[in-house]
């Protein structure tokens, strides 16, 4: 099954949204405001986006305005640690690089329709 969390104004969400619907996929989705990913499902996250070359600052929207009035940018490199950052993800959905979107074995951040025709 697929899960995606999204946010009702992004319009890239919606474009994800669309293309699923339109591959006839089955997809739970959730929105990542109300609903953040847990600790355990950021961590898997990161575990793909690693394995594809990226590192924790991929799972960060850094253009959004959560981003930048917290200081994200400085507090991750300063050093802040991995937990801390998956435990901040978990409580504030905004923070969270969306569309965010797992399945059993596979997941990605934002939307790319040619990414997206390989893992879909």
């Amino acid at each position: 099954m697929i899960k995606i969390y999204h946010y009702n104004k992004c319009s890239t969400c919606v474009k994800a949204l669309q293309f699923l619907k339109a591959k006839g996929l089955k997809f739970e989705q959730l929105n990542i405001v109300d609903t953040p990913p847990s600790i355990k499902e950021l961590s898997t996250m990161l575990g793909y986006l690693k394995a594809t070359g990226f590192g924790l600052n991929r799972l960060f929207n850094t253009s959004g305005e959560q981003y930048r009035l917290f200081g994200m940018s400085e507090k991750i490199k300063g050093g802040m640690s991995e937990f801390e950052a998956l435990k901040l993800l978990s409580q504030n959905g905004k923070l969270v690089k969306r569309p965010f979107v797992l399945t059993d074995k596979k997941g990605t951040v934002g939307f790319s329709p040619e990414v997206w025709d390989e893992l879909f």
